[in-house]
């Protein structure tokens, strides 16, 4: 079923009902953008890691803190 064909019942709802509906959507949303995040974390590799530091390490050497 697609939106547009939810949007009459959807348009039915309480505004109680439709306030929990977007709820939903947008914790499964969260959980979505979660697991993507999880797995790019779990996919970076050793060297890209070490690319990341060496970068802040510069980054902290080129700061002028005095």
């Amino acid at each position: 079923m697609t939106l547009t064909e939810l949007l009459p019942t959807i348009r039915q709802l309480s505004a109680i009902d439709k306030r929990e509906l977007i709820r939903i959507l947008m914790a499964e949303e969260d959980i979505s953008n979660e697991r993507a995040w999880k797995a790019q974390f779990e996919a970076t590799t050793d060297a890209q890691w070490d690319s990341l530091a060496e970068i802040v390490r510069q980054e902290i050497t080129a700061v002028d803190i005095f």
